[in-house]
């Protein structure tokens, strides 16, 4: 690997990361602070991060797919991790676009819900993460 492709993989691992501390962050903040108009920002933070996250985990492939012609080889567990990711980050950019659609008519327990959710699906994304990187 030579120095441009390592720099290609460093930048897009740090997106990835901010995006994975907006989407945690951003989801367990909300769970201790109630008020409506603040639990609405760090939506749209969080929403943003759950973005961030789908799209700098797609370059990751892409850039591999360049240098190399080829997606990467990884293992059964990897894929299951990569797996898990993507679900995470399809549910969780769902639940925070709904909850930014139409939140403001929720009750104050469904929007909790939903926060509780949003930090099942972050906290999960990032342990797979671990077995993601650590199988491949």
């Amino acid at each position: 690997m030579n120095s441009a492709q390592n720099l290609i993989y460093a930048v897009i691992q740090v997106v990835h990361n901010f995006g994975a501390v907006a989407v945690v962050g951003g989801s367990l903040l909300a769970l201790v602070l109630h008020e409506r108009a603040t639990r609405k920002r760090l939506g749209v933070l969080t929403l943003l991060g759950w973005l961030t996250q789908a799209a700098s985990g797609a370059t990751f492939g892409m850039t591999t797919f360049y240098y190399y012609h080829e997606l990467p080889d990884i293992s059964r567990i990897a894929t299951y991790a990569l797996s898990i990711k993507m679900l995470c980050a399809s549910l969780g950019i769902l639940l925070l676009a709904a909850y930014l659609w139409r939140g403001e008519r929720w009750k104050d327990q469904q929007v909790h819900g939903i926060w509780i959710s949003s930090s099942v699906l972050a906290v999960t994304a990032l342990t797979s993460a671990a077995f993601l990187r650590w199988f491949s």
